[in-house]
């Protein structure tokens, strides 16, 4: 004897992004590069270098 689940989950859907759901992401997206750049901007280099980053290293750590 067989027993089968009908209440089983199916696979999801692949959803498309809608147009605003993708503004709204590189947005947000862009204030969290703007803020960790501004507060790594307000360290001295010694505390820069207490988390293992010199100045030059801001832009590439913003953006990651």
């Amino acid at each position: 004897m067989t027993a089968t689940n009908f209440n089983a989950p199916t696979a999801p859907r692949a959803k498309t992004a809608s147009p605003f759901s993708l503004l709204i992401s590189a947005v947000s997206n862009w204030n969290d590069t703007r803020v960790t750049r501004n507060a790594l901007s307000r360290l001295t280099d010694r505390e820069l270098s207490d988390i293992g980053l010199v100045r030059g290293d801001i832009e590439d750590v913003a953006r990651s």
